[in-house]
């Protein structure tokens, strides 16, 4: 896991080094959640990943885009993970704590001002985002203003329920991927996932996406790119995913 955190840094480093002088280009809505556990008798870690927000928001960032966050509550939300490489830069030097912990709430955001969103892993998206009306609607606006949706992780379940204005799921006929079943079950982060309000496969399953699982893939760090939606199973390839967006966004 350090290896691949290691990697996902110097990524990052490489990607910001083409860019020295950013200039402002617009603007990144990153959605994080609130709930910062499971609800069980032992308290599990719910919250957001440390590894899947702030490599992607320094992406952003050097590239000359302003970031805002948002949460279901506002305010300040709850992070798993010690800062380390990347993410220690980007609360020392691009002023990633004071961002986050001043959320927005929804009925703060014009979605007009936002070329895209992203919604980073962690268990915590899956227990409030997931269900956030206001915010599923302003994802939906987005994307149908022409926006680009990425997410890492656990994050592609959060925009999982998107509807847009036909009535359909935005995920619906896309290939979309995200936290594996196949690697669910293994873990006892959130007992196998017997914590979890959904299975994020299954969700995006249900609602039409073409899950792509580690057999679709090549490398299961790969980032599947579809119709504009980014997404990503694992969080070293979080960063990767944040300048695809760019890519998609600047072409």
């Amino acid at each position: 896991m350090k290896k691949e955190i290691i990697i996902a840094g110097i990524i990052c480093l490489l990607f910001s080094a083409c860019n020295p002088n950013p200039l402002e280009k617009g603007k990144i809505l990153m959605i994080v959640s609130n709930t910062e556990d499971m609800g069980d008798p032992e308290k599990h870690f719910a919250g957001n990943n440390l590894w899947e927000v702030a490599p992607p928001y320094h992406i952003f960032v050097s590239h000359g885009y302003e970031v805002d966050f948002l949460s279901p509550t506002g305010a300040k939300v709850p992070f798993s993970m010690d800062p380390m490489g990347i993410s220690s830069y980007t609360i020392k030097y691009e002023n990633f704590n004071e961002k986050v912990e001043n959320s927005m709430t929804p009925d703060l955001v014009d979605y007009t001002e936002y070329e895209a969103v992203f919604i980073g892993g962690g268990y915590g998206p899956l227990f409030d985002v997931t269900y956030d009306e206001k915010i599923l609607t302003l994802i939906a606006k987005i994307y149908e203003n022409g926006g680009i949706v990425g997410g890492c992780g656990h994050g592609p379940g959060a925009f999982a329920n998107v509807k847009l204005s036909n009535g359909e799921y935005m995920v619906k006929g896309k290939k979309v991927t995200g936290f594996p079943n196949s690697t669910e079950v293994t873990k006892s982060w959130a007992k196998e996932g017997t914590l979890l309000p959904i299975m994020l496969e299954d969700q995006l399953r249900e609602n039409g996406a073409l899950f792509q699982s580690k057999d679709d893939l090549n490398d299961k760090h790969d980032v599947v790119i579809d119709q504009r939606i980014v997404s990503t199973m694992f969080l070293p390839s979080s960063a990767i995913v944040a300048k695809e967006m760019i890519l998609q966004m600047e072409d």
